[in-house]
């Protein structure tokens, strides 16, 4: 897989080098398999300092990766079986996001998340993932469904915003997305969010409201896209590093700010490189989260809902009495 990120270039040196001696493949020299170990070990090392130290901006970027896997990439790496269950019962099927009934280690969960799309077509279809309100309501029936059943909720989150079209608007975005908070908050069963790569604005809060909110090592959580930011307070997209950074949109940032219950590592280089062991991991933290919640009752899970969420937001004062007055 190519190094195509612009903070990348000095891998990509590195690997191209390794390229053009392994094209020799049976005429390589004993001094020349050498050297290809010698760079790989190069490789590897800088690779690790890299991604040690990625800014804002960076972690954008990775989130964005045309190859990093998706909802659909997920389930078929961690479930055991999956039954995708469709349509909001109100206008149709938005395939922006997916889901239905899954089996995960044996579990029973309801499973679902956004899905962007590969190719053009898919792209299309899906709306590159930015979900309408028959989206958003789809989500709520299986929430509610899985609720009847006594079926725990995950929720996968990777969505750039919600749709922002005329049709949307029409349909009822904006009450699509503050029903499914209203439905999260009382919800009787456990619920885990994990963002697995961008988690942006209200899109991302529908699906959002878990009992555990859990994030990708390499993956972002805004209120708004940092372009978007950036157009609104300097109206030019020019300062979206600058944003992104000021937003603390990376999720080492957010687990520091207490708004993230935990960070899932990614493969070295990023979850694009590494399908499968990104899957695993991610497997391994929502079993975890589920075995904590399983053994609190309904009304337990949506209190402890509520305190989570009702902690967010901190302030200091350094006069108080200054303010009071």
């Amino acid at each position: 897989m190519a190094y195509d990120l612009d903070f990348e270039k000095p891998l990509a040196e590195i690997d191209q080098k390794i390229s053009r001696l392994r094209r020799k493949a049976e005429k390589l020299k004993p001094e020349e398999r050498k050297q290809i170990g010698a760079w790989e070990a190069e490789l590897h090392e800088k690779t690790v300092e890299i991604y040690s130290n990625l800014n804002s901006w960076q972690c954008v970027q990775v989130a964005r990766h045309k190859d990093r896997p998706y909802t659909l990439d997920y389930i078929k790496l961690m479930c055991d079986d999956f039954f995708e269950l469709r349509g909001d019962r109100h206008f149709g099927d938005d395939r922006a996001i997916q889901g239905g009934l899954a089996v995960i280690a044996g579990r029973t969960v309801m499973l679902m998340g956004n899905q962007k799309g590969r190719d053009t077509k898919e792209r299309i279809e899906c709306s590159f993932g930015m979900a309408h309100p028959e989206g958003f309501r789809k989500a709520m029936r299986l929430m509610k469904q899985a609720e009847k059943f006594g079926i725990p909720v995950v929720t996968l989150i990777d969505i750039a915003g919600a749709a922002i079209d005329l049709g949307a608007e029409e349909r009822g975005q904006s009450q699509a997305i503050g029903e499914n908070l209203l439905v999260m908050a009382q919800l009787g069963v456990p619920l885990v969010a994990v963002i697995i790569g961008e988690g942006g604005s209200g899109g991302a809060l529908a699906l959002g409201m878990g009992n555990r909110v859990l994030m990708l090592e390499y993956s972002i959580y805004t209120v708004a896209a940092p372009e978007a930011a950036a157009s609104i307070i300097w109206r030019d997209t020019v300062y979206a590093p600058q944003t992104a950074e000021a937003m603390k949109v990376k999720a080492r940032d957010l687990y520091q700010l207490g708004l993230v219950d935990e960070l899932i590592a990614e493969p070295l280089g990023g979850a694009h490189r590494n399908h499968e062991e990104a899957a695993r991991n991610l497997k391994t933290a929502i079993l975890k989260h589920l075995d904590a919640l399983t053994p609190l009752s309904s009304e337990q899970l949506a209190r402890q809902r509520f305190e989570k969420f009702r902690a967010v937001g901190k302030f200091a004062v350094d006069d108080p009495v200054a303010v009071r007055s």
